[in-house]
């Protein structure tokens, strides 16, 4: 009986083992395990928060027992690093960072970030960031933002006035006529303090501006706000913008569609862009609402005032970095000119990333992001490449193109705006992926996470049979259908990663926002297979008729999600 079951699993564990009978229980013998690498500890700290997040746990409560590695999950990119360690080495590794992360919990509200000295505790806790728990790090950001605050309840918000009919044709073909742009001149004006406000919860959350629609009517101001901040998404990642760059990797077929801060000189007026781009970052954050920026991870990480490295290089332009690496791979100056001659060749049929070349040699200049060709050296117009300098050369191209990715004038004017909005200290325990992940969300939608996180209200239960419907008409459509379906729902493409409750609350005044989905009957009366679904955006419900098939409840969930792109319901 379930008895017999509780007193051998309590038996078991008594005995240091778990159900399947793998160690989970350690003697203070066992300290002596094999340490880990960097590496190691980071693979598991990723594992640790993306299992956080699935059991619906902070890592604190988490147990040795969860961690239940297989071979098929070793195998993935992210795991590979513990390929070499034991179960029962890596469940005492996850006790080890488990006990760090509680000890630097509480040390971590006495350490002055902002300190740039070497043997201060903030740079090295910045060296330590990938230690610690995702949930422990946003704790201490939440605490902080909220402490913050410096824009009081009775203090009306800034408003930002929008045209829904001109949301809703699409980009703007001009720069001047983007909902960024116009958002960008009217917070010229707004105090920076005015945009520092409590982290957002509950269902009527406070935000940083609203968002008013010209000549509309709208109930609440969630719904508007999440919509701008999609639409400007949008803007930020298209051609009208002078903010990023899709990488030079995605010419070859490696991240396709990232980007990055574009570089070049800067205008007083992109200074201004580049300074409210980094006020929407800070914005995101305090609302802690995710944002679909595909960004590579060297954005995130000189953001944060790290260093780039060869592997942001070859993430971001990696026929720039093979290039580069087939010249230092020559062994010989026939070799090299046989390089050559095929770089050459290869001008003539366009192909992307082949070097500059100057009556028919190749000098000591490189094409920029931007398609201006630059010396790399003083007089690098009139200095032949050839197989001696040939690794003074790739030195070169390497280190202007890694210039160019960390763009600093232009990354100083983001960090600027996003220091007028959030601590900037924060960013020292942030890893760059953290940034990521609380900035712009996972991409995919979980929707059995999402499913455990819904409220079903005026008599609805998870058991009728058209909510069944409902579900298995999500559970058949794509990831992008599915984002459609958020957007459809709640006006953002992604939501949350992370616990959907504030310090683990039950209660739903407490909920990160949209948390929780709502679904609820239709208004009115009629016919159910005759009516359409219907969306509240700013609070994340769905109005859903009683249809009476699947094929039904399909056909009119996919024709909402594609066919709707309505701004201003709720």
């Amino acid at each position: 009986g379930e008895g017999r079951t509780v007193a051998v699993w309590r038996g078991l564990f008594a005995c240091g083992y778990d159900l399947h009978f793998e160690r989970c229980g350690f003697s203070a013998a066992d300290a002596l395990a094999p340490p880990s690498s960097p590496a190691q500890d980071q693979a598991l700290v990723q594992y640790v928060d993306s299992l956080c997040r699935h059991l619906a746990l902070t890592a604190d409560t988490l147990q040795p027992w969860d961690i239940t590695l297989t071979e098929a999950s070793l195998t993935s990119q992210q795991l590979a690093p513990l390929q070499g360690m034991s179960l029962s080495d890596v469940r005492l590794r996850f006790l080890q960072l488990k006990h760090i992360n509680l000890e630097l919990s509480l040390l971590l509200p006495a350490v002055d970030l902002r300190s740039t000295h070497a043997l201060s505790l903030g740079p090295l806790l910045s060296k330590m960031a990938h230690l610690l728990f995702y949930d422990v790090k946003i704790s201490f950001l939440h605490a902080v933002l909220n402490a913050s605050t410096r824009r009081s309840l009775d203090q009306a918000p800034p408003e930002v006035k929008m045209d829904p009919l001109e949301s809703m044709t699409g980009i703007a073909t001009e720069a001047l006529g983007t909902q960024f742009c116009q958002a960008a001149q009217q917070m010229l004006s707004v105090p920076s303090p005015k945009l520092c406000v409590p982290l957002a919860s509950g269902g009527d959350p406070t935000y940083a501006f609203n968002v008013k629609l010209a000549g509309e009517e709208v109930h609440g101001t969630s719904g508007s706000f999440r919509h701008f901040l999609w639409q400007v998404v949008r803007e930020l990642q298209s051609s009208v913008l002078p903010i990023l760059l899709p990488c030079s990797s995605g010419a070859a077929g490696i991240n396709k569609g990232k980007c990055i801060l574009a570089p070049g000189d800067m205008t007083y007026s992109e200074e201004k862009l580049l300074h409210f781009f980094g006020q929407l970052l800070g914005v995101a954050i305090r609302a802690d609402m995710p944002v679909a920026l595909d960004l590579l991870p060297c954005f995130w990480k000189c953001l944060r005032g790290e260093g780039l490295t060869l592997g942001d290089l070859r993430e971001a332009d990696c026929i720039t970095y093979n290039l580069t690496q087939k010249m230092l791979e020559c062994t010989s100056p026939e070799e090299f000119e046989e390089l050559l001659s095929g770089l050459s060749q290869g001008r003539g049929e366009e192909v992307e990333g082949a070097p500059p070349y100057h009556q028919g040699e190749l000098r000591f200049t490189f094409i920029g992001l931007d398609g201006v060709e630059v010396e790399l050296c003083p007089g690098g117009k009139e200095k032949s490449v050839m197989f001696s300098n040939r690794e003074d050369y790739m030195r070169s191209v390497r280190d202007f193109r890694l210039r160019e990715l960390a763009c600093e004038h232009r990354m100083t004017a983001v960090r600027c705006g996003l220091a007028s909005v959030i601590p900037l200290q924060l960013l020292a325990i942030l890893t760059a992926q953290d940034l990521d992940l609380r900035v712009c969300g996972l991409p995919d939608v979980d929707l059995e996470y999402l499913k455990r996180h819904t409220m079903y209200q005026v008599g609805l239960m998870e058991t009728d049979k058209h909510v069944q419907f409902f579900w298995n008409a999500l559970e058949s459509f794509s990831q992008d259908e599915l984002r459609k379906f958020i957007k459809f729902a709640c006006n953002q493409e992604r939501i949350p990663f992370g616990h959907p409750c504030r310090e683990g609350a039950k209660d739903s005044a407490m909920h990160v926002p949209p948390y929780p989905m709502k679904i609820a009957p239709p208004d009115g009366k009629g016919p159910p297979d005759s009516r359409y679904i219907r969306a509240e955006t700013c609070m994340f419900m769905i109005k859903l008729p009683q249809y009476s098939s699947q094929e039904i409840m399909t056909e009119r969930l996919r024709y909402a999600v594609h066919c709707r792109e309505d701004p201003l319901s709720g």
